[in-house]
């Protein structure tokens, strides 16, 4: 079973920590995506611009930028695909690494391997939330894992995966905070990119009341500090997969599907 937690191979001295370069790629990211596009515009042609703000204020001004949907899950999924796309570029940089993008309802959001991270597989998943009002706690509670297919049943290749759940070396999340600005086009101020094993940031409680999903701990101090409510991996795991979760029939029809196959 699959920890979390990221160990140096011994074998490859020269190899980067994952976690430690995922830290630090990180924190030199900037949302940049500031509005919509839209095609129709009332200005007159060709449209010039000497940089990138300028370019910015006259696409405003002519009626091309519409403001990025204020929805909460909506809003995170342009954050997360921006924070994919950073990562992947990062790694395209890295000699060695290897990085591809993971399915829209798949695990994980990033998988990265190569022997610039001491070979294996490594799964990288990002998560975005709003602060509170309160601004010392995530608005909702951030989903870890769905915790009745691949996370319960770690050997066996769901569907939207590239791999079963165990054959990751680590379980990596990049947490995207931020707080709610209506008065910006982009709807995004004060973002906070933090990085931990799952584990380290997981809670005893779900993040659905509806949904089989395993949820963070929402104190954003806690998640600053990797301060869950599990002590050890090996705690987190032994709570969760003896958790009782509700099975769907879809869950189960592809559960079905997967053991058949086995036989």
């Amino acid at each position: 079973m699959s920890t979390g937690i990221w160990h140096h191979p011994a074998t490859m001295p020269s190899s980067l920590d994952l976690l430690e370069w995922l830290r630090a790629s990180c924190a030199t990211y900037e949302f940049d995506v500031v509005a919509v596009f839209r095609r129709a515009g009332n200005h007159p042609w060709p449209l010039t611009a000497a940089n990138e703000q300028e370019l910015e204020q006259r696409l405003g001004e002519g009626g091309h930028l519409l403001p990025l949907p204020r929805e909460p899950a909506a809003l995170a999924n342009v954050l997360e695909v921006s924070i994919v796309d950073f990562v992947l570029r990062r790694a395209a940089e890295v000699p060695g690494a290897e990085a591809r993008r993971g399915s829209e309802r798949g695990y994980p959001d990033i998988e990265m391997s190569g022997p610039a991270f001491g070979d294996g597989y490594h799964a990288v998943d990002v998560k975005a939330a709003r602060r509170a009002t309160s601004g010392k706690s995530t608005k909702s509670r951030i989903t870890l894992y769905t915790g009745n297919s691949y996370f319960r049943y770690p050997r066996l290749r769901f569907s939207g995966a590239f791999r079963p759940f165990e054959a990751y070396i680590s379980h990596l999340d990049i947490v995207a905070i931020y707080t709610f600005d209506p008065d910006s086009p982009a709807g995004v101020r004060d973002l906070e990119l933090i990085v931990h094993p799952a584990w380290r940031i997981a809670s005893r409680r779900r993040s659905s009341t509806t949904r089989e999903y395993i949820g963070a701990v929402t104190s954003i101090e806690d998640l600053r500090r990797g301060k869950g409510e599990f002590e050890t991996a090996e705690e987190f795991y032994r709570f969760w997969r003896a958790y009782d979760f509700r099975i769907t029939k879809q869950v189960q029809r592809e559960l079905d599907k997967l053991l058949a196959g086995q036989q």
